[in-house]
């Protein structure tokens, strides 16, 4: 159930719990749980699958940031131009214990279990191009409306049934000041027009400004230290952001704004590059260690995009790209030049295309009600500790934040 650049915006309603069942748990946490569900009052199960958000409101952190992630995303949907590559809120409940909401199926899972599944690990320059290009897109309508969204990683990053992008968890993001400079932000208003030819993947490039040796495939294999305030400000002290992905500016607490995304998406497209990220290190301290004083590694010759990686990549905010001019600084990067930002939507080929599953879509499911109540008493016998070991050690890549 994915939001076409031309539906018309329209305010999120009431979400019904007895008219949805959950055909599969998308994603499960200690106090929150991803489905994906159906309206059982449609005719149609498979047109109407939707993935619904619920959190237990255990505490003043997680009811604080479900409330304001819901907040971003009913603001995203009652745009005249809504963004394609940002999700919109379908409907929400909030109950004395719960926040449920709904938004709209991604089937193409995150980009770091697609990146995982190639042969190498790692995308083609063309690929990357493609992927890091709409992420742009998104942080620039983010920013345009005064949100730093401070949580940019792969697992963050949905794939559509169409294969284009999305953005996904707003909890950790951050409502600040925009800088007054008319030139500071620029959104393309032609992202949101309707496409009118169909375009493959190539074509969204100039060819008469695209790489003329040749290149390896297109495709890609299926698949604060302070109390946190959402109120708008200059720059944030808040320590927030995973790991791997953290700004300096954050780790010393220097304040940040916008340019940490700018910083996340730096590392982003190393990964996307190299398999893995710059600066991870062998526990949280080196790897902050290293984000503060080491620079990237990069093998081969220097090209286009690594000199993009070394620029969004420099330690001091001030001088790093998109710092001055937002998004169009980086979209005047000669790695992009050629670019139709204008024909990103009209893209009907990208690199993966999801298969449709619309079996899965017809099955009985369970009712959320009954997850409800056992997640109820699953949070209410915990005992009440904040520092709760992770479950898993295979990746240091949990959002975290720390007050």
């Amino acid at each position: 159930m994915e939001s076409s650049p031309s539906s018309p915006p329209s305010s999120p309603g009431i979400l019904n719990l007895d008219s949805i069942r959950a055909l599969k748990i998308l994603g499960q946490g200690a106090t929150g749980t991803v489905f994906l569900a159906h309206d059982v009052v449609s005719v149609s199960p498979s047109s109407s699958s939707f993935a619904v958000k619920l959190v237990h409101k255990s505490s003043a952190s997680s009811l604080r940031r479900a409330r304001w992630e819901i907040e971003v995303l009913r603001r995203l949907s009652v745009e005249t131009n809504q963004n394609p590559f940002l999700p919109r809120l379908l409907a929400s409940f909030e109950s004395p214990e719960f926040f449920v909401w709904a938004v709209p199926y991604c089937s193409g899972g995150d980009l770091n279990v697609l990146l995982r599944r190639q042969n190498d690990g790692v995308f083609s320059s063309s690929v990357i191009r493609f992927y890091v290009a709409e992420i742009v897109c998104a942080l620039e309508h983010l920013h345009s409306m005064g949100i730093a969204y401070r949580d940019l990683k792969p697992e963050n990053i949905l794939i559509q049934q169409s294969g284009h992008v999305t953005l996904t968890d707003f909890d950790l993001s951050r409502s600040l000041k925009k800088p007054t400079r008319p030139e500071f932000f620029q959104p393309d208003p032609e992202l949101c027009t309707d496409p009118k030819k169909s375009r493959s993947f190539s074509r969204w490039v100039s060819p008469a400004k695209s790489e003329s040796k040749k290149t390896r495939s297109a495709r890609v294999n299926p698949i604060t230290r302070r109390k946190t305030s959402f109120s708008s400000g200059e720059r944030s002290n808040s320590f927030v952001g995973t790991d791997e992905y953290v700004s300096p500016e954050v780790i010393r607490g220097d304040g940040h704004d916008f340019a940490v995304d700018w910083w996340a998406l730096g590392v982003l497209t190393y990964e996307m590059m190299y398999g893995e990220t710059p600066f991870k290190g062998k526990s949280k301290k080196e790897t902050f260690r290293n984000v503060l004083v080491k620079e990237p590694e990069f093998a081969g010759k220097p090209n286009d995009l690594t000199d993009l990686i070394r620029r969004l990549l420099v330690k001091n905010s001030s001088r790093r790209l998109g710092s001055r001019r937002g998004a169009a600084e980086i979209k005047e990067h000669p790695f992009f030049a050629g670019v139709r930002w204008d024909l990103l939507t009209e893209v009907l080929r990208p690199p993966f295309i999801p298969l449709r599953d619309d079996g899965e879509l017809t099955a009985g499911g369970f009712d959320i009600r009954e997850h409800l109540e056992k997640l109820r008493m699953t949070v209410s016998s915990a005992p009440p500790s904040p520092f709760q070991s992770p479950s898993h050690v295979c990746r240091n890549s949990d959002s975290f934040i720390n007050f």
